[in-house]
């Protein structure tokens, strides 16, 4: 099915199961503890060996030697794989280095061994008897060092990295009212409570992988390249996963080990990253420098708007790219936006819930705030004012697909009691507590992404739906299922989702807050299909059939859908496919965060008192699970304003605070109750279920709120993240 226009109605919008708060369908399984997750799949990999990972402790270099002697000879070793016995290797063009290092080095805790053995624990010990030895070379770990010589990174999925409108430089010097701010963000792990981990098989020349991956034709497609066997030799499997926020978007160590430990042994191997190989081994969130300008007329209109944002990466991978909803937020007729990529030496940066837009609010959005003040406008009203119903790059040619967002401010600031805030800052206490309020912009870009599933009905009337798209905790079998019970008319007891195994037909993925969307577009494209052929084989016209109550009608005929279906039952696969719809249209997600804070006077601690989320995003097809991914992604974004932080050590070139003892995350205790309202809204230019991504949008922007709530509690304005204590300490009120 090709989606190039508007979506006209549809049987989605009857809304008897789309759209109603369902309760998870695979929620049951994961509280009774019997959701198998990858490092769990033994009744498929009996007999499974352990491997655990040998890192570098150099950050770059050259290995001179590896002397394995000592750890094959201890109790229960069965192997030890390095790039001497792994055979050719290969780096796949979605890495930034190689999964296992050697002779060169790349970056610290780049696996450099795995040793497989009976028993966890004597893997675990014998590992520590790997002799590796290196020859150190000098690199680059300091982002605001290599500044000046970063450079245009090349042009990515998402086209150039800059973009220029009028003549930003000239409009700014003429404007009466200018903000110039520099921020900074830090370097931040993903740290999803299932690290990585993987169970390997071989068959012949088959190879089983069973691992916690979001985008299983990616695992698929990088595992080739990486091992040069050929696609359909790979079978990949993951259908529960705790967590990824971007860092499973791809195969990582543990999955390739645990192949070649599985190779070397000809048994089944299992490898789990241990939580302190997880920030170095993996991936991560680049840190950022951002400087931004804006400039506007006495009465708030912005006429000059600037986001110029640098960050580093290994091997010039790939740039944070922290600009992008400055070019769509705010109207602004001369516009300048710059990303630039510093070479460095530490772990390869990548994709993190809401990649960009997650930091580049962080710096927008307080600007935005300075400026309100400068004006002596109310914050709220300085954003109203700059609204643009178009986007502001490409002019009136390219209108929003729908854009709410001074609903969303307007309808926040009413619930939030927005208009009982003291405008200046440090007036508000409760004891010791000095009280502040913040609010924010959101927005989150709107991707769609080419999908497939497959939809059969048995001879029981029962629906069974195939995708190898996967759940990463955000509800993808329950929307799923919704889908197929709105379309074929019967109760969502009535289907079964089968998830994330790569014989499935391609889906979208969970990645970029694309999923939701395009996997259910796939499935509805998949039942029109199926729909189609109930129909023609009982003779009928489809377009005058319906499917309600386990039925089939048509000109005042009735059939069940089982006996529809025949003994045999039928099947349908289609994928959806999406046109020029994103060149036509500007699609985003939008909110406003309103956060109210204390700080404490005396400790500079801040606590978070109120939290207000107003979003819309479409067709929401569940309420409950898109308000759990809402408070979710607000969670994650408080946590980035107020303590997530990897501490690079710029010396020796690695994460310091590799744990969840010293990285620390928002818990229960630092959270208070979350108000989320999601306004009513329907957006037929995003896809046949006329919804929009909201899995990222929670993160754009609550960050900021709290650094303007900040503010207004105590006058102190922090623009380097994350606000720790110890940076308010020496600003604040004498007590």
């Amino acid at each position: 099915m090709k989606f190039t226009a508007p979506a006209g109605p549809n049987p989605i919008d009857q809304g008897k199961v789309i759209g109603h708060p369902h309760d998870r369908i695979d929620g049951r399984a994961k509280v009774t503890g019997t959701a198998a997750y990858a490092y769990e799949r033994n009744q498929l990999a009996p007999n499974a060996a352990y491997g655990v990972m040998v890192g570098s402790t150099i950050a770059t270099g050259k290995i001179t030697r590896i002397d394995t002697s000592r750890a094959e000879a201890a109790p229960g070793v069965l192997g030890v794989v390095t790039y001497k016995n792994a055979g050719k290797l290969r780096k796949a063009r979605s890495h930034a280095a190689r999964l296992l290092a050697g002779p060169q080095v790349e970056h610290f805790d780049q696996s450099v061994a795995l040793v497989v053995a009976e028993t966890f624990e004597q893997a675990r010990h014998a590992a520590k008897l790997v002799r590796v030895d290196y020859a150190p070379v000098q690199g680059r770990y300091d982002l605001a060092a290599e500044k000046a010589n970063a450079k245009v990174p090349k042009a990515g999925q998402f086209g150039p990295s800059d973009s220029q409108t009028g003549d930003f430089e000239s409009a700014f010097g003429r404007a009466p009212v200018t903000v110039d701010s520099t921020f900074t963000t830090p370097d931040q792990s993903h740290m999803m409570m299932e690290p990585h981990a993987s169970i390997a098989a071989w068959h012949g020349d088959q190879l089983l992988l069973w691992t916690s991956n979001q985008m299983i034709a990616w695992a698929v497609h990088d595992t080739s390249e990486i091992l040069g066997i050929r696609p359909e030799k790979i079978h990949v499997s993951s259908p529960f996963i705790g967590g990824g926020f971007g860092g499973k978007l791809w195969v990582r160590s543990d999955a390739i080990l645990a192949a070649l430990g599985a190779r070397l042994i000809k048994r089944p191997v299992k490898v789990a990253l241990t939580r302190a190989q997880v920030p170095n081994n993996t991936t991560h969130r680049p840190a950022t420098i951002q400087r931004v300008r804006l400039g506007a007329d006495p009465d708030g209109k912005l006429q000059a708007i600037a986001h110029e944002s640098w960050s580093g990466n290994l091997n010039s991978f790939r740039e944070e790219r922290a600009g992008s909803q400055t070019r769509l937020l705010y109207a602004g007729a001369n516009r300048l936006v710059t990303h630039r990529l510093a070479d460095l030496d530490l772990p390869e940066g990548n994709a993190m819930r809401a990649p960009g837009e997650a930091v580049g609010h962080l710096s927008l959005e307080v600007a935005m705030d300075e400026l309100a003040e400068k004006l002596n406008l109310d914050p709220v009203q300085l954003r109203v004012l700059n609204d643009v119903q178009y986007d502001p790059e490409k002019g009136p040619e390219r209108p929003f697909s729908s854009r709410k967002l001074v609903e969303c401010l307007q309808e926040g600031a009413r619930r939030f009691g927005w208009s009982k805030r003291n405008p200046k800052p440090a007036q508000i206490r409760d004891g010791n507590w000095l009280i502040g309020l913040g609010v924010s912009s959101a927005l989150r870009n709107n991707p769609t992404k080419e999908s497939e599933a497959r939809v059969r009905v048995d001879k029981h009337g029962k629906i069974t739906v195939e995708s190898d798209m996967t759940d990463i905790g955000t509800g993808s079998y329950t929307i799923l299922a919704q889908t197929a019970a709105e379309m074929m008319g019967v109760p969502l007891h009535h289907v079964t989702v089968k998830l994330a195994e790569s014989h499935y037909p391609v889906s979208c993925g969970s990645g970029g807050q694309f999923g939701g969307n395009s996997s259910a577009s796939s499935v509805y494209a998949a039942c029109v299909r199926l729909r189609q052929a109930l129909a023609h084989k009982a003779g009928w016209d489809i377009e005058a059939t319906t499917f309600e109550d386990g039925k089939m009608s048509c000109a005042g005929q009735s059939m069940p859908l089982a006996q529809a279906a025949g003994p045999k039952g039928l099947s349908a696969q289609d994928k959806i496919e999406f046109g020029d719809t994103q060149k036509k249209w500007a699609q985003s997600s939008f909110g406003a965060h309103f956060v109210e804070v204390g700080v404490h006077r005396v400790t500079g601690e801040t606590r978070i008192r109120r939290l207000l989320g107003v979003f819309t995003a479409g067709r929401i097809l569940n309420p409950k699970t898109a308000r759990s991914q809402l408070i979710g992604a607000m969670a994650k974004g408080i946590g980035a304003a107020l303590c997530e932080e990897l501490v690079v050590d710029k010396r020796h070139g690695y994460f310091v605070n590799h744990d969840l003892a010293e990285y620390h995350v928002p818990v229960h205790a630092d959270i208070p109750h979350t108000e989320v309202v999601i306004l009513e809204e329907i957006d037929d230019k995003s896809s046949p279920m006329k919804a929009k991504g909201v899995g990222e949008l929670g993160i754009c922007g609550i960050g900021a709120a709290v650094a303007n709530a900040i503010y207004n509690a105590t006058g102190i304005r922090l623009r380097d993240y994350p606000f720790t204590p110890d940076k308010l300490l020496d600003h604040l009120p004498p007590v």
